[in-house]
């Protein structure tokens, strides 16, 4: 049975944070943008589907498209559930093992629906971000955490934990390709968003570490 108490929130303009799931002092989510092609960002776990069904039917969205970040369990496990649900067409960075089969793939540069990827390896190889300059929104995925997920102020980027980090160097060096892209609200996964200045927040993060 889903959980109708988790929370959905419109961070942006049509563009909801679906909580599928809380444990102390962490959460998880799937993004939706509703739009021209209603897109789900990424699918939680497969058993989140019915919590992701259940808020896009009280939000009166029907998703058409879903689109993986990287291979993560709680950005994959529920695509299976999601695409056999909604009939979604399926997209998914190359190299990207997923429990579909996919309709398309992508790669640095390419246009996915409104966005451009942008290859930001580190956390995973084949990580991606999603960014979309015509409305100023980039869903970081888990390039970078909210600040508070790791016992800071919310507002600000972190880099994810060593632990949660295939190569935390070539996570950290990543960053800057995110800062040729023009946006004001970069989206994560884990902590809280940043819903204003999100790129000049990044880049005085990435100037801080003496990248720049």
């Amino acid at each position: 049975m889903s959980d109708t108490n988790l929370p959905v929130t419109e961070i942006a303009p049509d563009v909801y944070d679906i909580t599928v799931k809380t444990a102390p002092d962490a959460r998880w989510r799937v993004f939706c943008f509703d739009g021209e092609t209603p897109t789900l960002v990424d699918a939680g776990f497969e058993d989140t589907v019915d919590v992701v069904a259940d808020a896009l039917d009280a939000l009166g969205i029907t998703p058409e498209r879903i689109i993986v970040t990287h291979g993560d369990p709680d950005h994959v496990a529920g695509l299976a559930g999601l695409v056999e649900r909604f009939g979604l067409e399926t997209w998914a960075p190359e190299g990207v093992a997923v429990p579909v089969d996919v309709d398309h793939r992508f790669g640095d540069g390419d246009r996915v629906g409104q966005f451009t990827a942008v290859h930001v390896p580190g956390h995973t190889e084949a990580h991606h971000a999603l960014v979309d300059e015509s409305t100023g929104i980039a869903v970081l995925g888990d390039a970078v955490f909210g600040s508070d997920a790791r016992g800071l102020p919310e507002g600000y980027f972190v880099l994810p934990t060593a632990h949660y980090s295939a190569d935390l160097a070539a996570a950290d060096d990543s960053l800057e390709r995110l800062l040729e892209y023009e946006f004001d609200v970069g989206l994560v996964y884990h902590g809280s968003s940043v819903t204003a200045d999100a790129r000049e927040k990044l880049a005085a993060f990435v100037d801080f570490a003496g990248k720049r």
